[in-house]
């Protein structure tokens, strides 16, 4: 009787641990593709960016910013329960704040303007005591238990008081004196340091190290390869520039507590020019620098505004340390090991689209904080867009993915060059540039000399000791184009000239890319572009505080709509039908989608951009061309900050902004085959519309009750599960042709199994010249010269290895002529 009292009691038990399970289960917060909607973030600023993460005191803290607020502002410090809670803390003071130092001694999280103890109470450091836009924290170099440095990115440099939180000024702020104008002003100038927008603060080996990426004056808004930013250092009395470029991280391998033998450790420092990535060492009291491929250029712009916050930071454990960097768009390995003589193993992983501020290792997932929607979109406008408006109001959001998310997004191909039409002296190295972590590796060469000249490549495995790998004699006017085998070793390359001479030298990395061509089954339920009937809607992020997302919504029968009316998409993602006749016109009127906003002919998509330049993209299903002509498909949107998702033909593209110098920079993402309607940001997300009516609710899909409002939610890196990018097209379809006179570039970056062909209606043999530019600079090189007889198709099947973002071709005689590709 007893044993089955016990048996009875467990079954009770069991039954309300199940029924528990199921509660929490029910209640548990939904997810999409990582991002939980209730756990956005808002200001009333222009921008709304996630400034820090960091674990602390058994929860996860985090910070916004607005983007040039130096004595506060609405924005807030957080603080997310380990189930995903959001509490606003009641300290906030807002401002511009990226900053973030655990303090070991005193068991405090510096992260902004607060000081937060073990226990998680806040202190705050009023701006009225510490003014600026708060952007590193360092150990001081004297006193390193009892203060802490505080870096503005106006140059205000502070040294704190752990204990009473009194800052004592060292280096006064530039906006004390010199308040700036609207957010799209440019830089001001600042009397200290060379360049502007400060980013990084660290110090160690008795000095504090300081970075900038921008620079001041009107030049900087609208050309991104002049001078700009700075690498400097401070020893307690002077300041010293150490490099004048466009640096942003510094960090050691002690991160955000810093380094643990300061004295000793190495200090590293990421940055860029316009040729490729920078990646500085400070060892042993001096500095080294190295260079890596750009993955894309959407962080380009000499005002420094594209980048955010680029970090290099531990996402191990205590005994398996895992350092990962941000840069360019790419997610990197960093070996936490990198010194002086054991530079090996920085690895690329794989691309992102999203704008990560920072990021951390919590709860077992890596936790990006994120730069979303901002209100203002700065000076990230263009004709494609038509006269849009940007987010009612700026917003944020968290990403949480596996740890393993890093290696599984977008392909690694990366490209860069270590001289760029410059001149180079004879015998002189050029910097080391990154040589491993890539299966199919290029490098071309190009010099204004009159004679051959030889240059020698050499290799090193890590340790400084460099061994010649090959020599290449370049003719005058030739291009000197080498392809390197997969097994040739070597962590690092460099370049010596035989003789002084006026040279690029490009390197061009791919990655193998081995996504299939069908989209991933999270996509089920938008319209294919051959679907007559789809639901559409157009979509706008509501302000004044409303947190919802506005849409039109609209049925479409071919390229004719309808409209249904107007719903909202709360933080709980129910999508509602509203009666709000205004915002319903304002939708209308500020969203519509412009017409002619790409022009497509028989051979490809042109493009003129707002500087005049022309530019051709491949085409995709012909079904795309009647939607696009009749505006029923969104061309161009801004989706992460300072950047648009342009999505013509059936390709996703990135698109840097025009002060990153745009589409000469633009990198395809992803073909597919879906008529989508419109797509905007949201609470973090990517949302679209364009759905197939009757369609269910389901994982990606919110439904209207009334089913008549229908919208697909995810995170815009799901974009690269669309499939690889694919097309067709060239630059002449049986075109006239001029003798001598280049066709307009036409896209080849990025995609794979490439094939072209060429042909004339000539009686005679016409030569066709094979131009590429590698980036998009402008730098043409000669790929091939092939001579095509009358009647005859030369056909190439271009090799795994090649790798190129433009494509031009040129011909010897007036004629009818075709150059086409195809990417399959």
């Amino acid at each position: 009787m007893k044993q089955r009292n016990y048996l009875a009691a467990a079954l009770v038990t069991i039954g309300m641990m199940g029924a528990a399970c199921r509660s929490e289960k029910a209640t548990a917060p939904r997810s999409f593709s990582g991002i939980y909607p209730q756990l956005a973030m808002y200001n009333r600023e222009g921008e709304c960016g996630t400034g820090a993460v960091v674990p602390w005191a058994g929860k996860l803290w985090v910070i916004t910013y607005g983007p040039h607020l130096p004595f506060g502002s609405s924005d807030k410090l957080y603080e997310i329960t380990p189930d995903l809670k959001q509490v606003v803390r009641k300290e906030s003071i807002g401002g511009t704040p990226a900053n973030r130092m655990i303090h070991p001694e005193s068991h405090q999280l510096f992260i902004g303007p607060y000081a937060i103890g073990e226990n998680g109470d806040v202190r705050v450091i009023p701006y009225t005591a510490m003014p600026g836009r708060h952007t590193g924290n360092a150990r001081h170099l004297t006193d390193p238990a009892g203060k802490i440095y505080y870096g503005t990115m106006e140059e205000g440099f502070y040294e704190v008081d752990v204990k009473t939180l009194q800052p004592t000024l060292l280096y006064e702020d530039g906006n004390v004196k010199n308040r700036k104008g609207a957010d799209t002003t440019a830089n001001t100038a600042s009397a200290l340091l060379p360049g502007a927008h400060g980013k990084g603060l660290y110090s160690g080996q008795g000095v504090l190290i300081y970075s900038n990426n921008g620079e001041p004056g009107p030049k900087a808004l609208t050309q991104f390869d002049i001078e700009a930013g700075s690498l400097s250092e401070w020893n307690g009395k002077d300041w010293k520039v150490v490099r004048r470029n466009q640096f942003t991280e510094i960090t050691g391998p002690g991160g955000i507590s810093g380094n643990k033998n300061p004295a000793t450790d190495p200090i590293w420092a990421t940055g860029w020019d316009h040729k490729s990535v920078l990646l500085g060492l400070r060892d042993q009291g001096k500095w080294s620098f190295f260079r890596l491929p750009k993955g894309s250029h959407s962080y380009d712009g000499a005002h420094g505004w594209n980048t955010e916050w680029p970090r290099i930071r531990d996402v191990g454990t205590e005994n398996n340390p895992d350092y990962l960097m941000t840069m360019h768009g790419m997610f990197w390995h960093f070996p936490g090991t990198f010194s002086t003589g054991h530079t090996a193993g920085i690895r690329p992983r794989s691309a992102y689209l999203k704008v990560i501020g920072d990021f951390t290792r919590w709860q077992n997932q890596l936790v990006f904080g994120c730069d979303d929607a901002a209100q203002k979109e700065f000076l990230n406008k263009r004709t494609a867009k038509g006269s849009i408006e940007g987010p009612g109001q700026s917003n944020s959001n968290l990403w949480f993915t596996s740890l393993q998310q890093p290696d599984a997004l977008g392909p690694n191909t990366a490209e860069g060059a270590v001289w760029l039409n410059e001149t180079v002296a004879a015998s002189q190295p050029s910097e080391p540039f990154l040589f491993a972590g890539w299966p199919h590796r290029s490098a071309r060469i190009t010099h204004n000399g009159k004679q051959p000249v030889e240059f020698t490549f050499e290799t090193d495995k890590g340790d400084g000791n460099w061994s010649v790998a090959q020599k290449v004699t370049v003719l005058p006017g030739k291009t000197g184009d080498i392809v390197f085998p997969e097994n040739m070793h070597g962590e690092w390359i460099r370049i010596t000239a035989a003789q002084q001479v006026v040279a690029t030298a490009h390197f061009s990395y791919a990655g193998s890319d081995t996504r299939k061509t069908a989209p991933a089954a999270i996509f089920n339920g938008l319209s294919k572009v051959t679907d007559v009937n789809s639901n559409g809607g157009l979509l706008y992020g509501l302000g004044n505080d409303r947190r919802a997302l506005g849409i039109l919504a609209q049925s479409y029968k071919n390229a004719d709509a309808t409209v249904e009316g107007y719903y909202e998409l709360d933080g709980d993602m129910r999508l509602v039908k509203k009666e709000d006749p205004a915002t319903a016109d304002f939708i209308r009127q500020k969203f519509a989608i412009p017409q002619q906003a790409v022009t497509i002919e028989p051979g490809s998509v042109l493009i003129v951009d707002d500087k005049g330049r022309r530019w051709r993209l491949p085409l995709g299903d012909d079904a795309f061309t009647g939607l696009t002509g009749k505006a029923a498909l969104r061309i161009c949107r801004e989706v992460s900050t300072e950047r648009d998702l342009f999505n013509c033909m059936g390709t996703f593209y990135e698109l840097p902004a025009e002060n990153a110098d745009g589409y000469a920079k633009i990198r395809p993402v992803a073909s597919h085959p879906f008529r989508i309607n419109d797509y905007a940001a949201y609470r973090g997300m990517l949302v679209m519309t364009g759905i197939v009516p009757e369609t269910k609710a389901g994982a990606h899909i919110i439904v209207s009750d009334d089913k008549k409002a229908m919208v697909w939610a995810g995170a815009i890196d799901d974009l690269w599960q669309l499939g690889r990018p694919t097309g067709h097209g060239g630059p002449w379809k049986d075109a006239a042709v001029e003798a001598g006179k280049p066709s307009d570039p036409y896209l080849t970056g990025f995609y794979s199994q490439r094939q072209l062909q060429l042909s004339h209606n000539a009686g005679t043999p016409v030569e066709f010249i094979i131009d590429i530019d590698p980036v998009g600079t402008g730098a043409w090189m000669n790929y091939k010269t092939v001579t095509v007889g009358p009647g005859e198709t030369f056909k190439w099947q271009f090799p795994d290895g090649f790798e190129s973002r433009w494509i031009r071709f040129t011909v010897n005689k007036n004629c009818r002529a075709t150059a086409w590709l195809d990417y399959k």
